[in-house]
């Protein structure tokens, strides 16, 4: 009897250790691999949240963009683009890695094959994270919105989202750095 039990315990403990990853992640999400999902909330211009058929929800990181953040212009302009985008919509989810907040990073791709990172840099609601992402087709996207000074290019000199990180994280308030019209907000 405490044989069986052993045998018991240890096939359960062995089902646990397949069943995860070692960092708790959902295994079949690896760099490379594809899964589709529908968005189910919005998080910002460069993130957001969708639900798998397997009713897991994985938050997601725009792969090679970076929207404005909370408090700098065009934050919430960014943020209902990409929900006028993908909000309650399936989407077709390519993981690049994840991040170091556990995020996935990924390209998403909406039903008519639109890619969401693209076409928050083409509608000027994002800039192509060129420390991170070598997209030649991101960055010449940036280019052409910067030329028709689309959504938060039509500032003269916007601050860029990691620029502003690094003064918060130098405890250089930014609070003051924009003057934020209605129309850009």
């Amino acid at each position: 009897m405490r044989y069986l039990s052993i045998i018991w315990f240890v096939l359960i403990f062995i089902s646990i250790i397949a069943c995860t990853s070692k960092s708790g992640k959902i295994p079949s999400l690896e760099k490379g691999s594809t899964v589709s999902g529908k968005v189910i909330s919005i998080i910002d211009g460069d993130t957001y949240d969708a639900l798998l058929p397997s009713n897991k929800t994985i938050r997601v990181r725009m792969e090679g963009i970076d929207a404005p953040e909370k408090g700098m212009p065009f934050y919430q302009k960014s943020k209902k683009y990409l929900s006028s985008l993908c909000f309650n919509k399936q989407v077709k989810i390519k993981i690049t890695g994840t991040d170091n907040y556990d995020r996935f990073l990924a390209y998403a791709y909406l039903e008519d094959s639109n890619e969401l990172s693209q076409e928050m840099i083409k509608a000027g609601y994002a800039w192509h994270f060129k420390k991170y992402n070598s997209d030649s087709v991101l960055s010449n996207l940036e280019i052409e919105a910067k030329n028709l000074k689309k959504g938060l290019w039509s500032e003269e000199n916007p601050m860029a989202p990691w620029t502003n990180r690094s003064l918060h994280r130098q405890g250089i308030s930014t609070k003051d750095s924009f003057n934020i019209e209605e129309k850009n907000r």
